[in-house]
């Protein structure tokens, strides 16, 4: 007698794939996802192909997502090491023999032109997680030590090509593991109350360091620039004040409820300058005013806190530190973006997840949803065994 067996169906099998995705945090990246392709279909409106190609990227990003998110904790462990040597391999060898564009170099050709800082942003806190678990229960002042060196690396290495955005963002998941590995508080607050004395100095001697042919030594001469104009942006509104101060119109035209969607006069009369790139929060808010802003916030910080969440109950101490670090990813880069074009951060080269334009950016976020997904989903696997 034949037996015969039913072919599974397309659901059947594509289920146990699906099984254990966050949903909450899948809903969070879809609403912020929503609100970017609308944003980037008005002010990439004459922009030529941006909208298209936002949402390719946008594509891409989440089968990167869905590929990740099949990786179990444990094999991402394991690719540490290598990742994280082959990253800072990379800019060694841009600091070698980069190629320079606008004065910044961030690129080599490998065949394909591609800037290995981006590849830091996850590779930094894959590693510094590998290490401390690594030494999970005998952590020593000099495993501390180890891991300031192994962030120093990347972020020194990123600063000099230079590239202070993107040094920042390394810079901030690489804190969030050494700190949530356990580094005592007094270790952390003499930096902190130096930094806030270093601003204080900063605002009261403002006019004498910014005056013409003081050098600070320490910073790039547009770096210096950045920090003056984040002081006061008039001293030069149609030369480096100009993004700010055009951000800072459109923000505060838009009001309560905003001028509605494809109305922002700023937007489309050129007036914002990275449109659709690192000031498409000042066309957002010019279009949706306050209102729209606080949906925004909201649906960044339901991603955040959900992200926290899935740390808070990651089955490995790797697990709990990777997920803490790429959840303080996607806190930086809305921050850091929302604060300097709102005037209140100086102007660095720091996209809007899911908001700005970029490809590149976009499959960094791609890889942090999926490293979360597939973090969870271990969570979900080990609660059902």
């Amino acid at each position: 007698m034949a037996v015969v067996f039913d072919k599974p169906s397309l659901w059947q099998r594509l289920w146990p794939l699906l099984r254990g995705f966050d949903l909450l945090l899948l809903v969070a990246v879809l609403v912020l996802a929503g609100m970017g392709l609308m944003t980037m279909y008005s002010s990439g409106f004459d922009h030529g192909t941006r909208f298209a190609d936002h949402a390719r990227n946008m594509l891409i990003a989440a089968g990167i997502m869905f590929v990740v998110a099949q990786v179990p904790p444990q094999r991402l462990m394991s690719l540490a090491v290598p990742v994280y040597t082959l990253g800072v391999g990379l800019l060694v060898a841009v600091a070698l023999f980069g190629i320079t564009k606008k004065g910044a170099q961030r690129w080599i050709n490998v065949g394909v032109v591609i800037q290995p800082s981006e590849l830091l942003k996850i590779a930094t806190p894959l590693m510094l997680a590998w290490w401390f678990h690594r030494r999970e229960g005998q952590t020593r002042p000099v495993d501390f030590l180890v891991a300031f060196a192994l962030l120093a690396a990347p972020v020194g290495l990123i600063m000099k090509q230079p590239d202070l955005g993107t040094a920042l963002l390394v810079g901030a998941a690489g804190l969030a593991v050494i700190f949530f590995a356990g580094l005592p508080w007094k270790l952390v607050l003499p930096p902190l109350l130096l930094a806030a004395l270093g601003v204080g100095l900063l605002l009261a001697y403002e006019g004498p360091l910014c005056a013409d042919g003081v050098d600070w030594r320490v910073l790039h001469e547009y770096q210096r620039q950045r920090v003056c104009t984040l002081l006061d942006p008039t001293r030069d509104p149609l030369g480096k004040g100009f993004h700010t101060l055009q951000g800072m119109i459109a923000i505060g035209s838009g009001g309560l409820w905003g001028k509605g969607f494809m109305q922002g006069t700023q937007t489309h009369l050129e007036f914002i300058p990275e449109r659709t790139t690192d000031f498409i929060f000042a066309a957002f808010s010019e279009e949706f005013g306050l209102a729209g802003n606080l949906a925004l916030i909201a649906g960044f910080v339901f991603l955040i806190l959900r992200g926290l969440m899935i740390a808070a109950e990651g089955p490995t101490l790797f697990a709990r530190l990777l997920a803490a670090a790429l959840t303080t990813i996607f806190f930086a880069y809305a921050f850091v973006n929302m604060g300097m074009v709102s005037g209140m951060l100086p102007v660095v080269g720091v996209p809007l997840p899911f908001i700005s334009y970029g490809g590149t950016a976009m499959v960094t976020l791609g890889l942090a949803l999926g490293m979360l997904m597939s973090i969870a989903k271990a969570r979900r696997t080990l609660m059902q065994s």
